[in-house]
């Protein structure tokens, strides 16, 4: 029993972690009033530009070291790409649900160009060797029922994820940045009143989401796969019901994401659960889990939702 407890525990952080950073970075764009309907498309770029330096460096190094330096790749292609949603939402004052539209949809056809442009046999798949997984993490490993929650199994992205959402945290609540960008995503006309440039603070919200979005699409590739493409299987979308669903708060929007990463657990693990693979269901049935509990979830709390209320509204600077 407690064999099973553990693996579903761990194959969930798998799936949970990605959600959290990601929806951590879409809940930065939003407080600072900039709606990142793109984090599926800055996934995309993001775990391309990273997965495609793993496969190319792998015979170099490999382990922690790579995954770290892939990482920064991640963290940083995803940042460069949202600058053109950045650019279009604050500078052009577009409709910023079409331009991350935009992005979405530009980004795996650039994923599928670039890899087969850039790889010698053409292919669309970039393919790398998972050496990451660190089995045991020395004495914490050992620590009855924590040790095998949390430090067997497990990946450093996983203690990644949880830094963040430490540190976004503090940020938000307990910085001049915080409340500068808070205050520009509920009313930016005071916030421009008392000498805040708001456009540099949407700039910041949306860079800050582009560089998170973009470590997502790698940390959600690298504990589940050895290829890559074009292709984040909609996590993207997930990750903004898990913003929506943690009502714009840290604290909630992580246990939303392991609300999420559990039914995302139960579709694609349940082989490895006894009780759900003696039930006979088909398999199409719990692939169908996470996406059913999205629409349920959203209808019952949608609702009773309070978005920063300047969140997708342009800022005139100068039509005050």
């Amino acid at each position: 029993m407690m064999d099973t407890v553990y693996f579903v525990v761990q194959q969930m952080w798998f799936f949970s972690i990605p959600l959290l950073i990601v929806a951590l970075g879409g809940m930065f764009s939003e407080r600072s009033g900039v709606v990142n309907i793109a984090l599926e498309g800055i996934m995309v770029v993001g775990a391309f530009c990273s997965i495609f330096f793993i496969n190319r460096m792998q015979d170099v190094m490999s382990g922690q070291l790579l995954l770290i330096l892939a990482i920064l790749v991640a963290a940083g292609s995803g940042m460069l790409y949202s600058l053109l949603h950045a650019y279009a939402a604050v500078n052009l004052r577009s409709d910023q649900t079409i331009g991350g539209t935009a992005l979405n949809m530009i980004a795996p056809a650039f994923a599928i160009y670039m890899a087969r442009m850039l790889q010698e046999n053409g292919v669309q798949q970039v393919q790398f060797n998972n050496t990451f997984r660190i089995e045991k993490v020395p004495v914490l490993g050992d620590i009855p029922v924590l040790g095998p929650l949390l430090f067997q199994n497990a990946y450093i992205t996983t203690y990644l994820g949880l830094a963040i959402l430490l540190v976004s945290v503090i940020v938000l609540y307990r910085t001049r940045f915080g409340l500068r960008l808070r205050s520009c995503g509920e009313h930016p006309q005071a916030a421009d009143s008392v000498g805040i440039s708001v456009y540099k603070m949407r700039y910041a919200g949306v860079m800050i989401s582009g560089m998170l979005a973009g470590l997502g699409g790698l940390v959600f590739v690298v504990p589940t796969s050895t290829n890559f493409n074009a292709t984040v299987a909609g996590y993207g979308f997930l990750a903004l019901a898990v913003l929506i669903f943690g009502q714009w708060k840290p604290p909630r929007i992580f246990f939303a994401a392991l609300f999420f990463g559990l039914m995302k657990t139960i579709a694609s693990a349940y082989s490895g659960i006894p009780f759900l693979k003696d039930l006979s269901i088909r398999s199409d049935i719990y692939k169908m889990i996470p996406y059913i509990a999205t629409l349920i979830v959203l209808a019952f709390t949608s609702k009773n939702s309070q978005a920063p209320r300047a969140s997708g509204v342009p800022y005139d600077k100068g039509g005050r």
